[in-house]
């Protein structure tokens, strides 16, 4: 049986090493592949395993409230939804699922990439998913897709022919996805809309160093007063960078259409709540008390600025001869350029 371990980070950080967990989970019967938090509901988690099942832990009693089966083979990302009701799943056998945990059953299922290589999902509104992955000639593709209709994806695009895994990275405040690739140096970026063709290019963070990992930091740490709306941590060979996408704009105000009420990191519900089939939304928190408006730099007047010195008759005749040499230059250029224009002038 593998373990998972729930380790508890106190306040103002680790000061000494931690050798008991909080709570010790045994259920998987292989590796644990995913695990992912409940965006809602307080110690819930859900976890995914080589077993090819994915499990709903209550946290508190250190037990799995729902064994979800009915894949076929590695499950290669787990995603809640934005309110921790559903699961959306994809998986080696080229299936997308979405997993309703609380009836235990699978409650829609259509063919993902067709790819043999790796996969992943975000969500990209209440029945929106983004799925990337590979077609069958293994270029690299992303598509679209309506959660209440999984038979075939709103929009399917081709990336390129490279190998590396493609890894979404949705801002539900700003509407804007990232896509970062394995092996890649660059980061894309694209707007998400609700209407036809359903995302837009945008532009890309590049690089040549190439990315191994990588996360996003909480939208409650970034710095609101230089415009900053997402920070990636690019994991590379020997070293984490942080990456800062800022909209270009003079921060003088806090910029309140780019900075909505963003997830709290507070849940909702309690466990039992959740347990019990209770819904909830995220609780929000307003990033205007983080701004600090810069002080503009202060106007330097010196009365007592010495004017310039005049110069000595030496510095004076050098000038002149400067001057003289330009204007001869310049009227040889003329001469030449009517010279030119008297010749078309001719054969014309």
């Amino acid at each position: 049986m593998e373990i998972l371990k729930i380790w508890g980070i106190p306040e103002g950080g680790l000061t000494a090493a931690l050798n008991d967990p909080l709570q010790t989970l045994t259920g998987h019967k292989r590796k644990v592949g995913s695990v992912n938090f409940n965006p809602v509901a307080n110690n819930i988690l859900a976890t995914s395993s080589g077993d090819f099942t994915v499990k709903v832990w209550d946290i508190n009693k250190g037990t799995a409230a729902y064994t979800l089966e009915g894949h076929s083979d590695l499950i290669q990302g787990v995603q809640w939804n934005q309110n921790g009701s559903l699961i959306a799943t994809v998986c080696k056998d080229k299936k997308l699922r979405i997993i309703d945990p609380r009836n235990n059953s699978v409650a829609l299922e259509g063919n993902g990439h067709e790819g043999v290589k790796g996969s992943r999902a975000v969500w990209i509104g209440p029945n929106r998913l983004f799925t990337s992955g590979f077609s069958k000639t293994s270029d690299r593709e992303y598509a679209i897709w309506d959660t209440k209709d999984l038979s075939k994806p709103l929009q399917r695009t081709t990336v390129d022919s490279s190998s590396g895994l493609l890894c979404p990275y949705y801002d539900a405040d700003t509407k804007v996805l990232y896509l970062a690739g394995k092996g890649d140096g660059n980061i894309r970026y694209f707007e998400i809309v609700d209407e036809d063709p359903y995302i837009y290019y945008l532009s890309e963070f590049k690089s040549n160093v190439p990315l191994r990992g990588g996360c996003v930091l909480p939208k409650r740490a970034v710095n609101v007063s230089d415009c900053e709306v997402v920070r990636f941590f690019k994991v590379s060979v020997n070293k984490v960078e942080p990456i800062s996408f800022q909209v270009p704009r003079k921060s003088e105000i806090f910029q309140d259409d780019i900075y909505p009420d963003t997830f709290s990191g507070v849940p909702s519900l309690e466990a039992t709540e959740w347990l019990s089939g209770k819904n909830g939304e995220p609780k929000t928190t307003s990033l205007a008390p983080g701004f600090v408006q810069k002080e503009k730099p202060k106007a330097e007047f010196n009365p007592e600025k010495s004017e310039e010195k005049p110069m000595t008759e030496k510095e004076l005749k050098a000038e002149l001869d400067k001057l003289k040499n330009r204007v001869a230059y310049l009227e040889s250029e003329i001469v030449k350029k009517d010279a030119k224009i008297k010749e078309l002038s001719e054969k014309q």
